[in-house]
């Protein structure tokens, strides 16, 4: 990923900024909705494979997006654009 990044030029490294606020909704839209299924799959089942997959799924999400981010945040600050 950051490899990526480095070859970008500053105008499609801020365009990427700020597609970023837009992919961080759908993420939390992503992990609120597979947290409510593990939520709903535990009341009404129980404890299960359909409980835990979407808890893996949601922690998943989560680390994938912020790596992303923070190596974005790293090309903009190496390049002094904010």
């Amino acid at each position: 990923m950051a490899e990526q990044l480095n070859e970008l030029t500053d105008q499609e490294l801020l365009e990427k900024k700020k597609k970023s606020r837009s992919d961080k909704i759908m993420n939390a839209v992503l992990i609120g909705f597979s947290i409510g299924i593990a939520v709903y799959s535990s009341v009404t089942y129980g404890i299960g494979f359909f409980t835990l997959f979407p808890l893996i799924f949601a922690i998943f999400l989560g680390t994938q997006w912020n790596r992303r981010n923070q190596a974005l945040e790293r090309e903009l600050e190496s390049r002094n654009l904010k």
